[in-house]
Order: structure tokens, then sequence, then C-alpha cells
């Protein structure tokens, strides 16, 4: 018989709830505790803020009840990491399994945090591991899918496209320099996948055998050719309406592994870039190339419900596998095959 496991839920954000829904869909999955942060929620049903029927699971912003619960592994989905609450879980023998950026890599991990870390993992006797869609899924499990087609790398390029008109946020749209004047924008300032990739790639490559000797990052603009209106707000000609963040990782002088990421509320842009829908693009230069599209298969009034499954759902994919693992903080490689349980509950 197939381990049922003890899960809790720190956070309800969009991926909160999703994931939450998950765990109580899933056939070796038993919610026991659900932490959250608003007092809107304090109190209520884990069934009922999902959608999914009563569990008589309550909501709480108070940690100690969760721990009460005694979980086996926590779904860790916070605006952002607290290392002293990280290091609280895995020190009571809670495995972590986390889409906060920064955990992929051990080496990339800043000393100080790691060591803390890895501390509590050895009290614990638990496991941490971080994944999601990006990075996780096309950063580290879809090129390793298809690097085994491969005897000789001479490149690996992933390109992600996000058409971000239709987004209504126009405070996260400014912070990324959209609707600005290039001239007053840093093309190295740390943004989006700048600083989560650098990470991910290098876990990527220290599993494939070509360690990288370093990575570079930087961020180019192309301005509108014309006014516009987006669900944002006006964008005006001459302005930013679309960004190429580029991360290269150097094994022995060459760019061994590429990643583009061209987020745009345009295509009438100088320079025309080629702009494709929101999806990925995977190409693998070697003794066996390959060129792969992935896009999604939803109506763009249906995104917003859509896509917090795909950063969800990688995570509760990988719960069992980082249960059975080793104790300490996990790479992607480290886990084997990561093969979905998709029976019903």
């Amino acid at each position: 018989m197939n381990p049922r496991f003890r899960v809790a839920v720190w956070g309800t954000g969009n991926v909160g709830l999703r994931a939450l829904a998950a765990v109580l869909d899933h056939p070796q999955m038993e919610l026991v505790a659900l932490r959250v942060f608003s007092q809107g929620k304090q109190g209520r049903d884990a069934g009922a803020l999902c959608g999914r029927a009563e569990t008589g699971i309550l909501a709480s912003r108070d940690p100690a009840t969760l721990f009460a619960a005694r979980p086996d592994a926590v779904l860790y989905l916070p605006m952002a990491a607290d290392i002293d609450d990280l290091c609280r879980l895995l020190g009571a023998g809670i495995d972590v399994v986390t889409a906060c950026v920064g955990f992929n890599h051990r080496g990339s991990i800043e000393a100080d945090a790691r060591a803390r870390l890895e501390a509590a993992c050895r009290a614990g006797d638990a496991s941490l591991y971080a994944t999601g869609s990006s990075p996780g899924w096309i950063t580290e499990l879809v090129p390793l899918a298809l690097l085994n087609m491969e005897r000789r790398l001479d490149q690996l390029i992933i390109t992600d496209y996000a058409d971000m008109a239709t987004r209504n946020s126009p405070e996260m749209l400014a912070a990324l320099g959209f609707g600005a004047d290039p001239a007053t924008l840093d093309p190295q300032r740390p943004i989006g996948t700048a600083t989560s990739t650098p990470p991910t790639f290098r876990a990527l490559a220290e599993a494939i055998g070509l360690p990288l000797d370093s990575v570079t990052c930087d961020i180019g603009h192309a301005l509108a050719t014309q006014d516009c209106t987006i669900a944002a707000g006006p964008i005006a000609r001459g302005t930013v309406a679309a960004l190429r963040m580029a991360v290269r990782g150097w094994h022995r002088g060459r760019a061994l592994l590429v990643r583009h990421s061209l987020w745009f509320v345009s295509r009438a842009t100088d320079p025309g870039w080629e702009y494709r829908d929101s999806g990925w693009r995977v190409q693998v230069k070697g003794d066996t190339s390959l060129d792969l599209a992935i896009g999604f298969d939803v109506a763009p009034q249906d995104y917003a419900a859509y896509s917090p499954g795909l950063t969800a759902h990688p995570l509760i994919n990988a719960l069992p596998h980082v249960c059975r693992a080793r104790a300490g903080i996990l790479h992607t490689a480290e886990l084997g095959m990561l093969v979905p349980d998709l029976r019903e509950a």
C-alpha cells in the first residue's frame, strides 16, 4: 500500500490556494494544517477557501497550530521566504517543498543561511526542495528530459515569451520598466529571470557534469513604435514596450546554457523582435539537436485561473519524492524521475 503523507500548506495566495485544492484531491495526501496570513481567512475551513468540501481543518494565522499537527511535509508558499521559519520547520522534522526563489542550488545560497538550513535539516532529518514552473520545471525537469537524447551538448537555449498586455497590474509593469524612458533604466538591474535563473542553471550544469565557470545577465529594451493602451494603462510611443532578459551560463569560455525571457505589452516595437504567444521554446544544440515549443492551451480570459497550476502542480508532484529522499537541501537531479500520481482521491 502506498503511504499517505500528512501535509500542511503555508500561505494561501493564488498558488497556495491551487496547491491546497490539489492536496485535498490527491490520493496520497491528507491535509492536517493550514497557515494563513490575513485576518479574513482566519478560522475558515480549508475546503471552503479553495472551492472544495469542508474538511474540518481550520485556517490559522498562528504557526504553532501547524507545528502541533505534526505534518510530514509543508508546502511553503509565503510571499517571501523567511530563513528562521524554514529552520524551525526543518528542525522539527518537517520536509519543506517551496516555490520561493533562491533554494534550487545549494552552492548559490548565502553561506550563513545555507549553514543554518543544513544544520536544521540534520537536526530534524528533513529535506528542503524548491521547484515550480520557473525556476524548476522549464529550467531543470524539461532540459534533463531533452538532454537524455544527447551525448554532446553545444548549447541549450530556453526562451520564454510572456504577452503582458492583458495584465491589469500597473505597479508590477512599471517596476519592470514598461512605459519608461529606456535611458532611465539600468540594463544590469536585478529583475525577473535575471535573478532566479543563475542558481537553477548552476544546478542543471552540475547535474550533467558541465559546471559553470560564471553566469552573466543583461537586459535589452524595445520601444513602442506607436501609442497603445493596455489593461494597465497607456504606453506612449518611444517608451519601453518589450524587454528581453538574457542569462548566460559559461563553461570553458562558451555560453553553454542560455535563457532569453521576452516579456512584452505590444508587438509593434523597435527593434522588431520575434514575438510568440505566451509559452516556452527550448532548443538543444548538440549531436541530436532538438527544438521544442510549449504553449498554453487556454483561452486568454481563463489564463488567470489556469496559471497558478503551472507553479503549484510541480510542487505537489514532487512532495512524495521529497518525503522519501535523504535529509538536506535537495537538487532536482538527486530525486530521480519525478513521476506524478494522477489517480483520483
